[in-house]
């Protein structure tokens, strides 16, 4: 009689699984034997021989090298940088609006050299147009500065052009000149 391969495995498995419980259920004992306290027993300290000769080191005594071994006083600082930026001088804000008003042809002339064009009125401010001495125009604005002792432009209306200047005169005084640049009358 020829059996299925599965059956026979299935009857392998089944008597592994019996003979496993028969062993774990045989193994387990309910009671157990008490242990017996462990007995601690006074231990003496041993106590180091003492040494019967110094002992000696066979190896030179060298003397301690010199605290600054190295010299490095004629090499170049790795951490120095390559590029030395120089520190530049820190200038006033009447020392810069010099400077840039020289580079402006509008600081160049006297407020009276200019002549004014025209006057735009509304929107958000007023507006007007100079012209100077060569027939260059130049935009006003309230606040912006014209002529060679930095007048500054005080109102713009639709007769004129109201600059103030300030400057020391030769005593050492600071004046105030109030100059109106007006429109030509039409002809």
């Amino acid at each position: 009689m020829i059996r299925n391969p599965l059956q026979k495995n299935r009857i392998i498995l089944v008597c592994c699984a019996a003979s496993a419980c028969m062993l774990g259920f045989s193994g387990c004992k309910k009671e157990q034997p008490p242990s017996a306290p462990p007995v601690q027993k006074a231990k003496a300290l041993p106590v180091p021989p003492k040494p019967l000769q110094k002992p000696v080191s066979s190896a030179m005594r060298l003397p301690p090298p010199p605290t600054n071994q190295f010299d490095f006083s004629s090499k170049k600082d790795p951490f120095k940088p390559f590029v030395v930026v120089k520190a530049v001088p820190v200038q006033s804000a009447e020392d810069t609006k010099r400077a840039l008003g020289d580079a402006l042809p509008i600081h160049s002339l006297d407020v009276s050299q200019f002549k004014l064009i025209g006057v735009i009125t509304g929107g958000k401010e007023n507006q007007a147009m100079v012209t100077d001495t060569g027939g260059k125009g130049y935009v006003l604005k309230v606040g912006m500065t014209i002529g060679k002792n930095n007048g500054k432009v005080v109102s713009i209306s639709t007769s004129g052009v109201e600059v103030v200047e300030q400057f020391k005169d030769e005593n050492g005084r600071v004046r105030k000149e109030n100059i109106k640049l007006t429109l030509p009358r039409k002809q």
